[in-house]
């Protein structure tokens, strides 16, 4: 099991990282942030991401699908966007977001880095 922090820095080594946060959606608050840019405040990101997750959980719901999020991807033209809700005993009603730079990021690998490091966060 690794640390908030340990997870996070193991977030920020993920090629392309640009910032790295542990957001609880219940409240929209961030629990743990690195990184960040002058145009990337990961407080906002964390507060806006949790209405993303919010919307998705509740069309499911409507949709009566009894499945779960595994990601959800946000690509922009210069960026990639991963939110990735917690599944394990630990982490309800958290999430990881990932903020990437796409001209260095390589999107299958940090989708597969970030899964792992999902897994052995102990929050």
């Amino acid at each position: 099991m690794a640390s908030m922090d340990v997870s996070l820095k193991e977030m920020m080594a993920i090629d392309g990282a640009v910032g790295a946060v542990v957001v609880d959606y219940g409240s929209g608050m961030a629990l743990g942030a690195l990184g960040g840019a002058k145009d990337l405040d990961l407080q906002v990101a964390a507060a806006g991401n949790t209405e993303v997750v919010k919307a998705k959980l509740r069309t499911m719901d409507s949709l009566g699908l009894k499945d779960t999020i595994e990601d959800i991807l946000i690509t922009l033209t210069g960026q990639y966007h991963i939110i990735r809700p917690m599944t394990g005993r630990g982490g309800k009603g958290l999430f990881l977001y990932l903020a990437l730079d796409r001209a260095r990021a390589n999107l299958a690998m940090a989708r597969h880095r970030l899964r792992a490091i999902e897994e052995k966060l102990e929050v």
